[in-house]
């Protein structure tokens, strides 16, 4: 596992621009996440939601490939992808609460997962990082959850169609969570071995 030192995060290949392609495309996401809530919450309409996820997740897919064609991958990029991510999730996962189409305990279980990895961020400072990289089971988990959510919302309806997308979106949802908290419990883990086999921070 690479040591990722604070303040070298990110590594030499990024920047500190903030005005990039890239970083437009991420503040655009950030912006859809209370427009989706609004039209979950308020007027309920759901096609239009569903359409903002999807502008969501095709951006996301762009602004990482714009990202590296255009050579322009900064530190603040690295933060605000993943941030969106979370806030969709749980932007969706309020709204699909409060209209009843997900139990209380799974609202309950998600962000429970991403309060213990922030509970282990004062013990990766002690050994001089910020974080750790992002494994590929938490980066399945999220692709599980950001098509769960959209399908769930989709079979809260009559007919064949919504049937079909409720017996695949709890299937999402499913492997969803237990990816989503295998990641976490593996991040525990490196975290726990990283504190045992390196000394203390000076900057600690």
């Amino acid at each position: 596992m690479p040591r990722r030192p604070v303040s070298t995060a990110h590594g030499d290949a990024t920047s500190a621009r903030v005005f990039t392609v890239p970083n437009l495309l991420s503040f655009l996401r950030l912006l859809g996440v209370p427009l989706f809530l609004w039209l979950v919450l308020g007027p309920e309409e759901d096609e239009w939601a569903l359409l903002v996820l999807m502008i969501s997740g095709f951006t996301d897919y762009l602004d990482g490939k714009l990202a590296r064609t255009l050579g322009q991958m900064s530190k603040l990029g690295a933060i605000l992808d993943p941030v969106a991510d979370r806030l969709y999730i749980l932007a969706v996962v309020v709204g699909l609460t409060w209209r009843d189409i997900i139990p209380l305990w799974l609202a309950v279980l998600l962000p429970l997962r991403d309060i213990f990895l922030f509970s282990l961020v004062p013990f990766l400072r002690t050994r001089g990082y910020s974080s750790l990289p992002v494994h590929f089971l938490g980066k399945a988990a999220t692709a599980c959850l950001l098509y769960a959510f959209p399908l769930l919302l989709l079979g809260d309806d009559s007919g064949t169609i919504a049937d079909l997308a409720d017996v695949f979106g709890w299937a999402f949802t499913i492997w969803g969570v237990g990816l989503y908290w295998w990641a976490g419990l593996l991040y525990a883990w490196q975290v726990r071995k990283l504190i045992s086999t390196s000394p203390p921070s000076q900057a600690s």
